[in-house]
């Protein structure tokens, strides 16, 4: 399932605010874990190119509601993303 604020997500290319508050959430938190998280198909990407890359989509991919709670408490999504990725074994 994918929810985009400006509706050309799915499911039933719900808008704005009728997309339920914690799918807004998660699209966020999920398009941040995949930017700042390393694939086998790339390279993770620092905190603040992900966060420019966010901020840039907001209103359009992102509620920008959702956006500036994200700018609120973006050391803490650092701070949990640094400990993840510490705690991935050496082979990946």
């Amino acid at each position: 399932m994918l929810f985009r604020s400006d509706g050309a997500g799915y499911p039933r290319g719900l808008v704005g605010e009728d997309i339920p508050l914690c799918g807004r959430i998660v699209a966020l938190a999920d398009v941040y874990d995949a930017l700042t998280s390393r694939r086998v198909y790339k390279p993770s990407m620092d905190h603040e190119t992900a966060r420019d890359m966010i901020v840039e989509q907001s209103g359009r991919h992102f509620d920008p509601l959702v956006v500036r709670a994200f700018l609120t408490c973006e050391e803490e999504f650092r701070r949990v993303a640094d400990l993840l990725l510490d705690a991935l074994p050496v082979a990946c």
